[in-house]
């Protein structure tokens, strides 16, 4: 097993592709590995050293993902959310105490303004669109440090750092080792059967957890190639997989959802550009859209589930068998169910836990959580990931959801998953999300925002009153909003906490 990001890479063929986009050639892993030796004697040339953090903000893209790559074998990258402002990004780069920033050459926007008020150091990624996709060169803007000594970072250096999502607390930092992003790597293209004819379409951020490891470093793991699109476009999507020949992609649900409300009149693309496999993850995937997934592509949907701290995967459906609503096996750490306020394992339903080398050594610089959400057991360190669920029979795990998403209902507790479900079932629907409404008497009451399918018509009385036949009165949403579209998040997710606020429906906090 490689244990650093340099070790993925270094085994295969020099002549196999590696990193595509449109209208770009193919960067070879001969390339790649060129490129990767360039970008670290230009780091170490302006005195970063492998402990050293490098936020990078590039639009997606294949210099996005051979940025991550090759940045990740010299020094800590730090990859942001190019749509920040600038108050965000002083906050975030401060937060990292990163040393410098990759920008593309020309761009000055709030990224370039942050970084500059902060005294950091500014590289330049300068691109010929005559080269292969991903080849850059790198540069500094101004004044570079002193020149430090060659040295690759070890399997304990720190390879990547995110922030988790904070909803409603401040975010947490992430350090993710090379050995945890190597670990989950190679756990996520063992799960998925990948192998070198592999061809991943990325459509997923690369500031986020999910594209750039199961994405981009599983399919580099295996000498696959990957085809980097400039991010998700429903309107774009079967073009792209006609130029790019892809055996997979990987998505969120709603990306999959909006590439199904396309598929029928790309029939022909789906039909000539047969694909292994789809995986899905980052969020729970309805088991209607999982179905109706397998029937349009003709191919097995591969539900998995992860987060930051596990330098993404944890569970995985096997291909011999999906069970639609459920997140499948562990595959990769081992997964087991806690009790929720006592550091012990249990039976049944509770808090899932999990363990092993792709799982963060804990947060930076935050003693309170760390001593909130690891604990040992059985001579063990395990994490706690904040979801409820239980393992079936099979060992499969299925989530009843985030334990903070869970609806407290005057002492009832609602699975906000389980209504999902139900109300997925209703033939208008198309999309919905059921979250916590505050209630004075209750505490919470249930309340879910709906998308219509195109053409369809349903009024709330009707919605309320197809889960009042399917589930327990106490579940069914007493408040149904009907939208044309859903919020979500920077990485596609619909946010279930402080739903209502932003629907004002309640006054914010």
């Amino acid at each position: 097993m490689a244990t650093t990001m340099k070790a993925l890479l270094a085994k295969h063929a020099a002549d196999s592709l590696a990193i595509g986009a449109p209208g770009r050639g193919w960067l070879t892993y001969g390339g790649l590995r060129d490129l990767s030796a360039e970008v670290s004697r230009a780091l170490r040339g302006f005195g970063i050293g492998p402990s050293d953090r490098v936020a990078i903000v590039l639009p997606n893209g294949p210099e996005m993902a051979s940025a991550f790559v090759t940045i990740a074998q010299a020094a800590t990258t730090a990859p942001l959310n190019p749509a920040y402002r600038e108050d965000e990004y002083a906050f975030y780069l401060e937060d990292l105490n990163a040393k410098a920033i990759v920008l593309a050459d020309g761009y000055d926007g709030p990224a370039y303004a942050a970084a500059k008020s902060l005294g950091l150091m500014i590289l330049r990624t300068v691109v010929d669109p005559d080269q292969p996709a991903g080849t850059f060169t790198l540069s500094v803007d101004g004044a570079a440090g002193e020149a430090v000594p060659p040295r690759d970072p070890s399997e304990n250096d720190v390879a990547l750092i995110l922030h988790t999502s904070g909803t409603t607390s401040r975010p947490k930092i992430v350090p993710l080792l090379q050995s945890n992003v190597a670990a989950s790597a190679q756990n996520i293209a063992a799960s998925l059967k990948l192998s070198a004819s592999d061809r991943c379409l990325n459509v997923m951020p690369l500031f986020h957890i999910h594209g750039l490891v199961a994405a981009v470093s599983a399919s580099l793991s295996v000498g696959a190639s990957i085809w980097c699109a400039p991010g998700f476009d429903a309107l774009r999507f079967f073009g792209w997989m006609k130029d790019a020949r892809p055996t997979w992609y990987t998505a969120v649900p709603t990306m999959h959802q909006a590439i199904l409300t396309r598929a029928k009149r790309n029939a022909d693309v789906i039909e000539d550009v047969p694909l292994r496999f789809l995986r899905s993850s980052s969020a729970s995937l309805p088991a209607q859209v999982m179905e109706a997934l397998r029937e349009t592509f003709n191919a097995p949907v591969i539900e998995a589930y992860g987060m930051t701290e596990a330098a993404h995967q944890m569970c995985c459906n096997p291909f011999d068998r999906q069970k639609p609503g459920a997140v499948g096996v562990a595959a990769g750490p081992e997964v087991k169910i806690a009790h929720e306020t006592e550091n012990r394992l249990i039976e049944g339903t509770g808090e899932v836990v999990i363990s092993g080398p792709n799982v963060t050594p804990g947060y930076e610089s935050n003693p309170d959580a760390n001593a909130k959400n690891f604990f040992e057991a059985e001579g063990q360190r395990w994490f706690r990931t904040g979801d409820q669920g239980a393992f079936d029979e099979d060992g499969f795990l299925h989530l009843t959801g985030r334990l903070k998403e869970i609806i407290n209902r005057g002492g009832e507790k609602v699975s906000p998953l389980e209504v999902d479900g139900v109300l997925l079932d209703h033939p208008a629907i198309a999309q919905v999300v059921t979250f916590a409404l505050p209630h004075p008497k209750l505490g919470e009451e249930v309340a879910a925002a709906v998308v219509l399918k195109e053409g369809s018509e349903a009024s709330e009385r009707d919605i309320r009153d197809f889960a009042a036949e399917r589930m327990a009165d106490f579940k069914v949403p007493r408040k149904v909003v009907i939208m044309d579209e859903i919020p979500k998040g920077a990485t596609g997710k619909m946010q279930r906490i402080g739903m209502a606020e932003k629907l004002g429906l309640v006054e914010p906090a």
